[in-house]
């Protein structure tokens, strides 16, 4: 199995392709191959973003509302 990319890198390389893609530099076919790319980048970085965002909802509170630290969620599995 391929070692997970952070979402800095995958986010990185996103902006790389569509800097590609936007300077028409490159043929169809190469193009075609670069956004199925950007796109499997994208569908990564936004998973990662719902992760984070789950796990800052997790947020448990004390009795007068401040932050008391988090709780591990139960991640979706990965198709």
């Amino acid at each position: 199995m391929p070692e997970e990319i952070k979402f800095e890198d995958a986010l990185k390389k996103l902006e790389k392709i569509v800097e590609t893609l936007e300077s028409g530099d490159v043929g169809l076919d190469e193009s075609l191959k670069r956004y199925e790319e950007g796109v499997k980048l994208l569908r990564l970085c936004t998973v990662k973003l719902e992760e984070a965002e789950k796990k800052i909802e997790v947020l448990t509170k004390d009795k007068n509302g401040k932050a008391t630290g988090t709780k591990e969620f139960n991640k979706p599995d990965s198709k």
